[in-house]
């Protein structure tokens, strides 16, 4: 059986999915076409409803879940993994709403955590993750919320932190941040989502044991990024909520689910 697999090429992913991509783990007879794209482009992809195994933005989810259910493994989740409130200098919060908003897609989590903590910050521009620090630093915008990699980039430009807004998130609800989670099609055979589960374990187990060595397929799509970096991205991003969400991760999907307003009675996740 053949499966289209969405992932991002940055190094949390490409680190979960080495073992799968390289073909180092049992597949279990299944054959898996790769798609790399950054996390508003999948997040639109799933839209379509074309790929059988995706990454998504925990927040956009629950826009497409008649046609996706959640697996356990290969989410990023955790606590201190949320995005952040840059600018050229120190704003006062007070004045967030009158300005404008460099945000990584209007699908995506960090959307939804800006959200959280300033709902009448309307004034939002959607854009490439990557290109943010550049229009907060060229002042084409006013602040920027970033993920990823410029978490650790940011003062380098000599940007500074406004707000974490995951930490926002983690005080108002005790809970960790959702950031991504891996959706399959809702309408294969729960015996098919169990086995992609456990191969995405079992890829991440692998990777686990490898590190802090790096294989080619992390470190070619990392995008220029040093060895250092890559490793502070894996660090930061890759948990034991990636291997199993757990109880406490459930629960924070399922609190995003009630602020988000969403009150569909579907099942979140794979049975197991």
């Amino acid at each position: 059986m053949k499966l289209k697999i969405g992932i991002s090429p940055c190094p949390n992913d490409t680190f979960i999915f080495d073992g799968v991509y390289n073909k180092t783990i049992d597949l279990k007879g299944y054959e898996f076409e790769f798609i790399l794209e950054d996390v508003q482009t999948l997040n639109e992809l799933a839209l379509k409803g074309e790929i059988d195994i995706l990454k998504i933005s925990y927040a956009h989810y629950f826009n497409v879940m008649g046609d996706y259910i959640l697996l356990r493994s290969g989410s990023a989740l955790g606590k201190g993994v949320g995005p952040l409130l840059i600018a050229k200098s120190d704003i006062p919060l007070s004045e967030i709403n009158n300005k404008t908003i460099a945000i990584p897609g209007i699908h995506t989590t960090a959307n939804f955590l800006f959200s959280f903590a300033f709902p009448n910050g309307l004034h939002k521009s959607p854009m490439v993750f990557s290109e943010i620090e550049n229009a907060v630093i060229n002042g084409t915008k006013d602040v920027g919320v970033i993920i990823h990699e410029n978490r650790f980039t940011y003062q380098e430009k000599g940007l500074c932190k406004l707000m974490d807004l995951g930490n926002y998130w983690e005080d108002k609800t005790q809970l960790p941040i959702p950031l991504g989670g891996i959706a399959i099609k809702r309408n294969l055979a729960n015996s098919i989502q169990q086995e992609i589960n456990t191969i995405i374990y079992e890829s991440l187990m692998l990777s686990r044991k490898k590190y802090p060595a790096l294989g080619d397929f992390i470190i070619s799509n990392a995008q220029e990024m040093s060895h250092d970096v890559m490793k502070q991205h894996i660090d930061l991003y890759v948990n034991d909520y990636s291997l199993n969400i757990g109880i406490d991760g459930q629960k924070a999907v399922e609190k995003m689910q009630s602020t988000l307003g969403n009150q569909s009675t579907l099942p979140l996740f794979i049975e197991i």
